[in-house]
């Protein structure tokens, strides 16, 4: 995974705590299959220890759990503009 890919990610946390804020318990009641605790801690572990980061492990979260995340967040926009 390339670095300036991975700062990418960095806005999701925010992002996810603002809806949270705005709606809570919109994420885990609508998608509760998604670990959105993980999801909002994958910030803090690539800005934070990113010289320790497992390329391996990035790359499984990459492929395995983000879709899903970006589904979600997809769905809840697409029920926004519905609303509308």
């Amino acid at each position: 995974v390339k670095a300036d890919r991975l700062l990418l990610l960095t806005p999701l946390r925010k992002a996810l705590e603002r809806l949270e804020k705005l709606d809570p318990g919109l994420l885990t009641t609508n998608f509760p299959e998604i670990d959105w605790k993980g999801a909002m801690g994958f910030r803090d572990v690539i800005a934070h220890q990113y010289f320790d980061l497992d390329a391996e492990l990035v790359m499984l979260i990459c492929k395995d759990a983000l879709p899903g995340v970006l589904s979600a967040i997809r769905s809840l926009e697409e029920q926004a503009k519905e609303a509308t």
